[in-house]
């Protein structure tokens, strides 16, 4: 599976994007905005077809989940740690972060997946993971009930590593986002995973 985060801040004709992505196959949008109001998520949210909310996913104002029908979202590791998390487990799909393969281990099933990075060193953070040995750690996961998916680097030259690995996805930000034609980037993508 192929999940695309948003980049931090609105990019010109993003949603446009987005809705074409979805309609190409993408599986999740993670919607990563720490900066923008209330206000601001709304009108990006209602940007995006009806249809394709079910496969948002919020990293802020989960109380926008109840009015357009999100029941998908994802706590940062200190979050976690303050069991911020616990009220929404019970009713929806929650996924997290972690930078290590020992801490993934120890995540429980309430946890639908949980990201790992930086699986290849970060292109939209440039030198961010330039020693990451994450690709090696993957080998010691012993952890059957939550999913595993790569970020960090990944573009449609090396996606096919992700999946030679013990990974069960792959998220994309800096290759689609940092593109002159993120929808070309994520058709790539997609192909590599189908071919």
């Amino acid at each position: 599976m192929i999940l695309v985060i948003t980049p931090e801040l609105i990019v010109p004709n993003e949603t446009d994007c987005i809705n074409q992505m979805f309609q190409e196959g993408l599986y999740l949008l993670h919607i990563r905005k720490p900066w923008i109001s209330r206000n601001e998520m709304i009108g990006f949210i209602t940007q995006i077809d009806d249809s394709f909310h079910s496969q948002l996913v919020l990293h802020t104002h989960y109380d926008l989940g109840k009015e357009y029908q999100i029941s998908r979202f994802h706590f940062r590791e200190i979050d976690r740690k303050e069991e911020a998390f616990k009220t929404f487990a019970e009713e929806n799909m929650i996924s997290t972060s972690v930078h290590d393969i020992t801490t993934y281990n120890t995540l429980d099933k309430v946890w639908e997946y949980a990201f790992i990075s930086p699986f290849f060193p970060s292109i939209s953070k440039k030198g961010y993971g330039l020693d990451s040995t994450i690709k090696e750690e993957v080998k010691h996961r012993n952890n059957p009930d939550v999913k595993l998916i790569a970020l960090g680097g990944i573009n449609q030259d090396n996606i096919h590593e992700v999946f030679e690995s013990d990974i069960d996805g792959a998220a994309l930000l800096g290759a689609i986002w940092e593109s002159e034609e993120p929808l070309k980037v994520f058709r790539k993508c997609r192909n590599v995973l189908m071919s």
